[in-house]
C-alpha cells in the first residue's frame, strides 16, 4: 500500500471530516485551503487548484492558476479539533498548471537549495530555539502587552495557567510529530522558549511553520495571545530564533563539521561554511530578520547579536560555536543568532544554506574568532569588524547587492520580496509615533 492509500485509510479510520492544505506566501504567513475529507483522494491524484493572484509575492493575474501538491509525509491530525470538526493537515508545495515547481514557492526554493547541497553529497540539518511572548487578553480580546501576571524569570517556574498552557503546547506538538528538547521561561516577563530537536532542514522548516500555528491556537484556548513579534515592547527583551546548523555526509550521515584535532573542533568544511555565512551575513539579514521591528531587537536587546563575527562564548557575535562534550563531536554545530521567529522558515534556511555552500565552493578563509576576553584589548580589530544592518532598509540595500543571496531567492521571489519590504519601510517611515509627539509637540 502506497503512502497516499495509507493516509486515505487513516482518514476513514480516524473519522476525519476536513483536511487543511497549508502553504506560505513569500513573507512566511501561512495560507490554507480547506477541503472535505472526501475530496482528498482527488487532491492526491490531481492537486488542488487555486487562484494565486491575490497572494503576497505570487503570480500576476495572467498567471494566477496554481496547484497545491501535498507532501504526503506531512499528514497529521490537528489535535485541537475533534468530533464534527476533526481536521487533518497537509503541507503543500506549489506547482504551475503544467506540474513544474512554481518559482515563487518558498518551500520549493528550500528544496532547490537542499538539492545543491546533495550535489556535493551533503545534507543540511538544523535545530531552532523559538522564543515568544504570552500576553493575557482583555475583555475585548486584545493582548495586554504591559501585563505583569507572568513574572517568571530565566528558567523560573511560572504560575498557572502558564504551566498548564505550556504542557498542553508540548502535548500538541508531540501529537503532530514535532520533537521538542525542552521549554523554559526566558528573561522577559511573559517570554518563553521552546527548543526543537535537530532534523533535516525541510522538516525543521515545516515544524516551525506548524509550531507557530499550534502555539497561537493553544494560547487562545487559555485566553492568551502568543506573539512572535521580535520586540513587542521597549521595556521587554526581543525574541529570537537561534538556529543551530550542521552538514552531514549524505550517504553515511556523519557530521562533516566535526574535527577533533582542529581548534574549536571545526573541520575545514565547517570553517568554509562559517566564512560563507559571515561573508553574506548583512544580506541574509533582510530574510532572517524581516520586519522593521526586527531591528529594534538586533544590537539593542539582551544578547541579540550586532557584530559580524564568530566565537565560542561571545554573545554579541553573530555565530557561536557551542561546546560539545568529549567524544560527542557528532553534535558539532554552528549557532546563527540573528534570525527571529517572524522569518519565513523556508526562505531563511535556503539563504543560510546557500551562503554556507558559497563558502565551501570557494574555500573562503575564516577570520579569527572574537571572544569577549579579547574585545577590550583589540581596538584596531574592533574598528574593522562589520556590524549587522541597523534597519530593514539597510538590510534590503545589502540584499540588493549580494548576488549569492539574490540567487538563493531567485529573481522572481527576490524582486517581489524586496518590493514588499520596501513598501513596509515606506509605510513605517510615514508614521508619527507617540514618542515623537511627546518629545517635539510642546518643544517647538
Amino acid at each position: 500500500m502506497n503512502t497516499a492509500a495509507k493516509i486515505l485509510q487513516a482518514v476513514e479510520e480516524q473519522q476525519v471530516r476536513f483536511v487543511a492544505l497549508w502553504f506560505t506566501d513569500i513573507t512566511g504567513l501561512v495560507k490554507s485551503v480547506m477541503i472535505p475529507a472526501s475530496e482528498l483522494e482527488n487532491v492526491f491524484a490531481n492537486g488542488s487548484h487555486f487562484d494565486g493572484s491575490a497572494i503576497e509575492g505570487f503570480a500576476r493575474v495572467a498567471e494566477s492558476d496554481m496547484v497545491l501538491v501535498p507532501d504526503e509525509s506531512s499528514y497529521v491530525l490537528l489535535p485541537w479539533t475533534d468530533n464534527e470538526d476533526k481536521t487533518a493537515r497537509l503541507i503543500c508545495s506549489i506547482c504551475t498548471q503544467h506540474g513544474d515547481p512554481f518559482i515563487g514557492d518558498p518551500r520549493s526554493l528550500l528544496m532547490k537549495a537542499l538539492d545543491a547541497a546533495k550535489a556535493l553529497n551533503l545534507r543540511f540539518k538544523t535545530g531552532m530555539e523559538l522564543e515568544f511572548f504570552l500576553f493575557p487578553l482583555d475583555q475585548s480580546g486584545q493582548p495586554l502587552v504591559s501585563a505583569q501576571n507572568d513574572i517568571a524569570g530565566y528558567f523560573d517556574i511560572p504560575d498557572d495557567p502558564i504551566r498548564s498552557m505550556r504542557r498542553r503546547m508540548l502535548t500538541a506538538l508531540n501529537a503532530m510529530g514535532i520533537r521538542v528538547d525542552s521549554t523554559h521561561s526566558e528573561t522577559g516577563s511573559g517570554q518563553h522558549e521552546i527548543d526543537f530537536q535537530y532534523d533535516d532542514a525541510l522538516r525543521s522548516a515545516d515544524n516551525i511553520l506548524t509550531a507557530r500555528i499550534a502555539l497561537k491556537t493553544i494560547a487562545g484556548k487559555y485566553d492568551y495571545f502568543c506573539s512572535f513579534m521580535p520586540r513587542p515592547h521597549v521595556d521587554l527583551p526581543g525574541s529570537g530564533m537561534h538556529t543551530h546548523q550542521s552538514m552531514h555526509d549524505a550517504d553515511s550521515g556523519i557530521n562533516v563539521f566535526a574535527d577533533n584535532d582542529a581548534e574549536y573542533g571545526l573541520s575545514e568544511t565547517a570553517q568554509y561554511f562559517l566564512a560563507g555565512q559571515l561573508e553574506h551575513a548583512r544580506a541574509m539579514c533582510a530574510v532572517l530578520a524581516p520586519l522593521v521591528n526586527s531591528y529594534k531587537r538586533l544590537g539593542t536587546s539582551f544578547e541579540a547579536p550586532v557584530n559580524v563575527t564568530w566565537a565560542h562564548v561571545n554573545r554579541s557575535a553573530l555565530i557561536r560555536v557551542p561546546s560539545t562534550a568529549p567524544g560527542k563531536n557528532y553534535h558539532t554545530r554552528l549557532e546563527l543568532r540573528c534570525p527571529d521567529p517572524t522569518a519565513n522558515p523556508y526562505l531563511a534556511m535556503a539563504v543560510m544554506l546557500q551562503a554556507g555552500l558559497d563558502g565551501i565552493r570557494h574555500k573562503m578563509p575564516l577570520v579569527d574568532p572574537m571572544e569577549e576576553t579579547l574585545m577590550g584589548g583589540m581596538p584596531e580589530r574592533m574598528r574593522q569588524i562589520e556590524v549587522l544592518p541597523h534597519s530593514l532598509d539597510e538590510a534590503l540595500d545589502a540584499l540588493s547587492n549580494d548576488d549569492v543571496i539574490l540567487s538563493a531567492l531567485g529573481p522572481y521571489v527576490s524582486d517581489r520580496y524586496i518590493a514588499a519590504k520596501r513598501q513596509e519601510c515606506d509605510e513605517y517611515n510615514r508614521q508619527v509615533t507617540e514618542w515623537e509627539v511627546k518629545r517635539y509637540l510642546s518643544r517647538f
